[in-house]
């Protein structure tokens, strides 16, 4: 009798791992991010990516991230975090753990709070120590907000059946 893998994947590296596939979606020339919802089952919820809000031509709009406001990304784009809470159409997010590619900005925070995550996974923290960053961990430790973040394992990940 065969004995069972043990090399198989941890949930963290299971859910991050989606959570870079969907940022693999988004069109954006500079940064793409990801996002994976989990209830306490680990059961996947919702996904998300950064972009344009639906109806929105990725053609038409702008991805350069300097100029003036209303003609660069950043008054139009979605962030992956905010797409994955309204991607979600299956009631409450009250208690789910939120995986993603990059902390949440400030913007994002207030939403994880208000749809009832209780736990971020973040991979990369490239804006840390910023205000939006700052504010960010602020609203979050006071709310009670679990986050750390993702300990990669060293494994390549690839895709073979």
């Amino acid at each position: 009798m065969s004995e069972k893998r043990t090399d198989y994947l941890s949930w963290d590296e299971y859910f991050m791992s989606i959570a870079y596939l969907a940022g693999m979606r988004s069109k954006d020339p500079n940064t793409q991010v990801g996002a994976c919802i989990v209830d306490c089952n680990n059961k996947i919820l919702s996904i998300g990516y950064n972009g344009f809000p639906a109806g929105c031509s990725d053609d038409e709009f702008p991805w350069n991230r300097d100029g003036e406001p209303y003609d660069n990304k950043y008054f139009y784009v979605t962030h992956s975090e905010l797409n994955a809470i309204l991607n979600y159409r299956g009631g409450s997010l009250e208690g789910a753990k939120l995986y993603v590619s990059l902390f949440p900005c400030n913007e994002c925070a207030k939403a994880c709070i208000q749809a009832g995550i209780k736990t971020i996974v973040y991979d990369s923290d490239k804006y840390g120590g910023t205000p939006s960053n700052r504010a960010a961990k602020r609203m979050l430790d006071a709310a009670g907000v679990r986050y750390y973040q993702y300990t990669h394992s060293g494994r390549e990940i690839s895709f073979s059946v």
